[in-house]
């Protein structure tokens, strides 16, 4: 599994959602004609993370795109240079399609009951200051959700103070965010061991 799609997973977990990764949406021979795909696998979406409260079930698509120069607003406009990486965002017959089939298979499955409804988002990692405030305006217009950096954190935060969990996430918040008390540092890497001091 993607380590930030983990990351996004264990966050949505501790706050209250069933979550799975790497979700095969099981299109019939007719939907994949409808969407002019005729021989394609199944369509996947990186993440879903459902909720009872609300019986919202959230389609994710998770890019974290940390060292580089992060998502880009601009590819979210029609016709796109790099629409393809966003395919679900770009094409609203396919969005259509898969999210209905999406639904209908997680009801099918008794993950979720059938007055449930599927919403679009995006969970990234880096953006410059531009292009987020960007893509909030395209994500608001559209209705669809966006999770960045700034709710990352606040998540992170919360995972740090709370109580133990054992998941990656968590217990790297706890080392990171948590105060530390300070003192020296004796464990710096000699050919791959801690040296002592």
């Amino acid at each position: 599994m993607d380590a930030f799609e983990q990351l996004a997973a264990d966050i949505f977990w501790a706050e209250g959602y069933w979550v799975r990764t790497g979700v095969k949406v099981e299109l019939t021979r007719e939907e994949k004609i409808g969407i002019g795909r005729p021989s394609a696998p199944r369509w996947e979406i990186d993440m879903i993370a459902y909720r009872a409260t609300a019986r919202e079930l959230l389609a994710l698509e998770c890019k974290s795109y940390l060292d580089s120069g992060g998502v880009h607003a601009a590819h979210f406009a029609e016709g796109a240079k790099h629409a393809s990486r966003y395919k679900l965002f770009h094409d609203g017959l396919l969005r259509e399609i898969v999210l209905n089939r999406l639904r209908l298979q997680a009801i099918d499955r008794g993950l979720c009951p059938e007055d449930v409804t599927v919403r679009l988002g995006l969970v990234y990692g880096h953006a410059t200051s531009h292009n987020a405030k960007l893509l909030a305006g395209i994500f608001e217009r559209q209705d669809w959700l966006l999770f960045g950096p700034e709710w990352l954190r606040a998540h992170l935060g919360r995972m740090a103070s709370g109580g133990y969990e054992n998941s990656t996430a968590a217990i790297v918040a706890k080392m990171l965010l948590r105060p530390q008390a300070s003192g020296p540092v004796t464990g710096e890497l000699v050919r791959g061991h801690p040296r002592r001091s």
